[in-house]
Order: C-alpha cells, then sequence, then structure tokens
C-alpha cells in the first residue's frame, strides 16, 4: 500500500474515497478515528493509501478530477 493523500479536509477525504469507490479501486483510510484522542478539532490527518499495482490509475484518477495538488510525492 502507498499513501497518495494526506488531509485535515474531510470533505476532500470524502471526495477522494468516492472517487477511488467509484473506479473500483481498493484504498485504505488511516487516522480516520483519531478525532477522539485530538479532541474532534481535526489537526491529525486523514490518510488515504492505494495497493501498490493500482497507485498509477489512483494518481491519474485525482488528477483527471483536478485533485492532483492534493497528490503525495510520487516517491516510495
Amino acid at each position: 500500500m502507498r499513501e497518495i493523500v494526506r488531509a485535515n479536509d474531510p470533505v476532500l477525504v470524502s471526495a477522494v474515497v468516492a472517487l477511488l469507490d467509484a473506479a473500483g479501486i481498493e484504498h485504505l483510510v488511516l487516522d480516520q478515528n483519531m478525532s477522539v484522542l485530538e479532541g474532534s478539532i481535526g489537526i491529525l490527518p486523514r490518510r488515504i493509501l492505494v495497493a501498490e499495482p493500482r497507485v498509477k490509475e489512483a494518481r491519474r484518477l485525482l488528477q483527471d478530477a483536478g485533485l492532483g495538488n492534493e497528490l503525495r510525492s510520487d516517491a516510495p
């Protein structure tokens, strides 16, 4: 799995998840429940990971959707 997006914005996370779901790209959202520890103030970013074989496809999908500036570095 490789991290493709890290964001504090729940709307952005929802949009990315919806795009990945619609494309049938398996993914994980990590740190989604950390708000319990941080007091629900949203300082800890959520991380979206995609399986290695589908990373390029997921990155292209997000770029095509205008979210390319939200992508993490392509370095492993």
